[in-house]
């Protein structure tokens, strides 16, 4: 909440956001939900246009620098690797008010990536989601749902980026500046590499579970939702439960038990169906078993057969 005493924040702001993806639409409509105002928005593609006009009806289409002059509160919800581009070009265009606040949604970036807006008179903050964004219904529920990395040049801007936060129903949550790229990794490492994991762990139930069923029905298929899921859906949420109530306790299965005969029959069980599938669990047996700390010989194990693995790739791409 805002520091006492301050109103550094007007009741109601003129909102302006460059673009129209996942993440801009929704905080756009998140915004919207609370009384602000999103004009205009900048959309290029078919699918921004759309989201524009299914998500900020009321909001013109209008080119970045545009969208940037009209704006008291300014969202640059674009990719990170077009932020400095976009922060650039803003700025040589003298696009941007002194005064107006401009937030990015970058989890990677903090607030330097502004510093060009910022030497112009503008507040910089850092507001990212820290959820996935598919495009859907669902995003505005979990948008509200979220935590938020937020990072400000001062107790002002924190109180800004706080209030807007809570606004859209999220909880901040501040991030030290020379702590985003360590904050942005975490993150990306506990949901976009948990992807990875379940669709592999799919993909070889899938094989494991290939064949006539139950009353000669097939037993499995390749379509979304099916068997496979249904089978690891309730394991995997379980196991996410646990590690998330419970920390490192949460480790059962062979790795945690130092079962080096079980881990290594699994290797050779994936290996035949996919060896891509044998190296994932192969790194991540490794790093449960750093973990577990049961059995050193397990540890030697992995660590021997991630050796002569990586000796393998660098041969066949050396």
């Amino acid at each position: 909440m805002p520091v006492a005493g301050a109103d550094p924040a007007p009741a109601r702001l003129t909102v302006g956001i460059v673009s129209a993806g996942r993440v801009g639409s929704a905080v756009g409509a998140a915004l919207e939900r609370v009384g602000h105002i999103v004009f205009g928005v900048s959309a290029i593609s078919d699918a921004s246009r759309h989201r524009a006009a299914a998500r900020l009806p009321d909001s013109r289409i209008l080119p970045p620098e545009r969208v940037a002059e009209r704006s008291e509160l300014l969202i640059l919800a674009v990719p990170d690797t077009e932020l400095p581009g976009l922060v650039a070009g803003l700025a040589a265009a003298n696009a941007v008010r002194p005064g107006t606040i401009v937030a990015h949604t970058s989890g990677a970036n903090g607030i330097a990536v502004l510093a060009p807006l910022t030497a112009a008179g503008a507040l910089p903050l850092a507001i990212h989601p820290a959820m996935t964004f598919t495009g859907h219904d669902e995003d505005l529920a979990r948008l509200g749902n979220a935590c938020f990395g937020i990072t400000a040049a001062d107790e002002i801007g924190y109180a800004i980026a706080q209030s807007l936060v809570i606004e859209m129903g999220g909880e901040p949550v501040r991030v030290a500046e020379e702590n985003r790229t360590l904050y942005h990794a975490a993150l990306a490492h506990g949901s976009n590499h948990l992807v990875t994991l379940i669709v592999d762990a799919v993909a070889a139930l899938r094989s494991a579970l290939a064949g006539p069923g139950l009353l000669g029905q097939q037993a499995i298929d390749d379509e979304p939702n099916g068997l496979a899921e249904r089978m690891l859906a309730p394991l995997a949420s379980a196991a996410l439960d646990n590690a998330l109530r419970r920390g490192q306790s949460a480790l059962t299965g062979p790795v945690a038990r130092g079962d080096a005969e079980t881990v290594s029959a699994h290797l050779a069980a994936l290996a035949a169906a996919d060896p891509r599938l044998a190296a994932g669990y192969r790194a991540l047996s490794l790093r449960t078993a750093q973990r577990a700390r049961t059995n050193p010989a397990l540890i030697d194990l992995l660590e021997n057969d991630c050796s002569t693995e990586q000796g393998r790739s660098e041969e066949r791409h050396g």
